[in-house]
């Protein structure tokens, strides 16, 4: 009898839903939440009040985007943190209220474990290929930058994290300071293909191990600016896309050179990236590099599963249930979830 998990994410401003199949995906539907975009960054009591507007419709699309009813359903997956707690609160509920009427179980998911799980969705293709173990992941987004043992598909250590600012968050406030729209990464990543990454250069944080830092970062970009503009106000301007190429290198250095040190540590057989920064294509092309260099396969997940979706959500979902690991209805969300 196949295993069929419905998958449902509300973290932050993605309102998704997203059926899973015995570990394929056959439906990811997202609904996202421009009424941000004029705020420079998210509103999280908008984002609630959106995830109530969008949930039902989004779940209904999902499942007659896949051809399931609502009683070939095996589990519900609902993400439980972390992320904006009111947010969190839509989904959770919604999930226990659909389970109790249709008498099946719930199965609470980390959001951080689910970016991972991307690579480990099944694909009915002949050059598919599931990732070996042990792998390392750089979990990269914009609230988080981690470095992860992934020793099976439920067993995971972080062994490198950030110990301020997540790269994502980098991106978004540099990206503000050069006065772009939001969110910024991806206006970073598409202005520096344009530019010299060799043109501007700025501080690298020194941190031991491999734990990441990037608010030094932040505040040698800013001061680079005020100064560079007390000496010609246009200099933003007439050197934008260097400039976001100069950022983008170097924020991409800091990654993958930590990244390159994690994977001579340990003893991973493949590694890959995840989370919505994994989408940068500088950061794509410096992971696959690094394959290269160290002999290493590496995964860079399809850009649609870069960002938050329910598909991440509902594959978590299906590996839990395989090991019978269902959740309490009297359970609550967490901002802050341990991993």
């Amino acid at each position: 009898m196949s295993v069929i998990i419905l998958g449902i994410e509300s973290s932050c401003d993605e309102t998704s839903a997203s059926v899973v199949k015995d570990g394929y995906v056959i439906s990811n539907y997202i609904a996202n939440q421009t009424i941000h975009e004029k705020y420079g960054g998210v509103v999280p009591e908008l984002a609630s009040r959106a995830h109530q507007q969008n949930i039902i419709p989004v779940v209904d699309i999902a499942l007659k985007e896949a051809g399931i009813e609502l009683n070939q359903i095996s589990a519900i997956a609902f993400t439980r943190g972390p992320g904006l707690l009111g947010a969190l609160l839509v989904g959770t509920s919604f999930a226990k209220g659909l389970a109790l009427s249709l008498d099946i179980p719930i199965i609470d998911v980390n959001h951080l474990q689910a970016h991972i799980l991307v690579h480990f969705i099944k694909k009915d293709t002949p050059d598919f290929q599931m990732p070996k173990f042990p792998m390392l992941c750089l979990l990269v987004s914009g609230g988080h930058t981690q470095l992860v043992v992934i020793e099976d598909f439920l067993k995971m250590e972080i062994i490198g994290q950030t110990i301020d600012d997540a790269a994502g968050e980098a991106f978004d406030k540099c990206a503000k300071i050069l006065g772009l729209g939001y969110p910024g990464g991806p206006i970073v990543d598409k202005l520096a293909q344009a530019g010299d990454p060799t043109a501007f250069k700025f501080a690298k944080p020194r941190v031991d191990g491999l734990d990441f830092s990037f608010s030094g970062l932040k505040t040698s970009f800013l001061y680079f600016l005020r100064d560079r503009l007390q000496e010609d106000p246009n200099f933003i301007e007439n050197n934008k896309e260097s400039l976001c190429a100069s950022l983008q290198k170097v924020i991409i250095d800091i990654l993958i050179e930590k990244t390159k040190k994690a994977i001579k540590q340990t003893s991973v057989k493949s590694f890959g990236i995840a989370g919505g920064v994994s989408a940068n294509s500088g950061l794509r092309k410096a992971a696959h590099a690094l394959g290269k260099e160290l002999k290493l396969d590496v995964y860079t997940p399809e850009l649609s599963l870069t960002t938050d979706n329910a598909a991440m959500v509902a594959i978590a979902g299906y590996y839990k249930f395989l090991n019978n690991e269902f959740a309490d209805h009297s359970l609550a969300p967490l901002a802050r979830m341990p991993f």
